[in-house]
């Protein structure tokens, strides 16, 4: 990938400036507790920043540390984050915390150097929470930083994943990675947005309604209020059987329901 530093000092110089005048007041921005900041990247994967708002601040409120989280119930967790969208986040989250607090001792930043061991967070993840709690030397690409790059850089659309990375540590200013990345978010966001490119992210979500996520954020809502039983889910969702059926082979598999016979529940913690 042949880029001269000349370009890539003057893409920086246009980010950060536009940074400066566009910055977004966002909650999580206001802290460098990395329990929090992990807390809001899990929130922002795939939904809008808009929508997180009230959710991440009603979270954060109710489970300060990352030791009262570890000790909420799979219930809780999961009628907290009702609403939000994709709910085995909340799960990932969940069960990211309990692990925190038993291997590593509570240590949010300790185990994001140690990622592959903690199911649900991957590389990007545990670098933006070292990048955003410590103003860490390390680099970020996700969906927004990869359409930047492409476009400020007349990169092709089908660039390798490495390569973005590789590029992403020559655009890196040493010691204040906090604030870059936090400018290619939301020049990302306000600015270079992808209805203004044409750029495509990689993976897309499907349409909400009639949906099957749809249908299982629906029976999550009916499992957390009481047991029930097929029968049930298919008349007060008005589902063909052998479509609930997989969605709900689907959901124990991702261990969000525990089907007993002909009787379904939530997960046990």
């Amino acid at each position: 990938m042949q880029i001269s530093q000349k370009k890539i000092t003057a893409v920086q110089r246009k980010i950060l400036s536009f940074y400066r005048q566009h910055h977004r007041d966002l909650p999580w921005r206001k802290t460098t507790d990395p329990y929090k900041i992990l807390v809001s990247e899990v929130m922002l994967q795939q939904t809008q920043v808009s929508r997180v708002i009230t959710y991440y601040s009603n979270w954060v409120r109710r489970w300060p540390t990352i030791q009262h989280l570890a000790r909420a119930s799979r219930a809780e967790v999961l009628e907290a984050w009702m609403g939000l969208g994709y709910n085995t986040r909340a799960v990932r989250l969940h069960q990211a915390a309990k692990t925190i607090v038993s291997a590593f001792d509570g240590d949010v930043l300790g185990a994001m150097q140690h990622y592959h061991d903690i199911r649900g967070v991957g590389r990007y993840t545990a670098h933006a929470v070292q990048i955003f709690a410590t103003n860490a030397n390390l680099v970020a690409v996700d969906t927004n930083i990869r359409r930047i790059f492409i476009k400020e850089f007349y990169l092709p659309e089908s660039v390798p994943d490495q390569q973005l990375w590789q590029l992403a540590e020559r655009c890196l200013p040493k010691g204040n990675s906090r604030t870059w990345h936090n400018a290619l978010m939301d020049y990302g966001a306000l600015h270079m947005t992808a209805k203004t490119t044409g750029i495509k992210p990689k993976t897309s979500q499907s349409r909400f309604s009639g949906s099957d996520r749809q249908i299982r954020a629906a029976i999550l809502r009916m499992v957390l209020k009481q047991d029930c039983s097929f029968k049930e889910l298919q008349r007060q969702l008005n589902v063909d059987p052998q479509r609930l059926d997989t969605i709900l082979g689907s959901l124990s598999k991702e261990q969000l329901i525990l089907r007993k016979n002909t009787m379904i529940a939530l997960h046990p913690d």
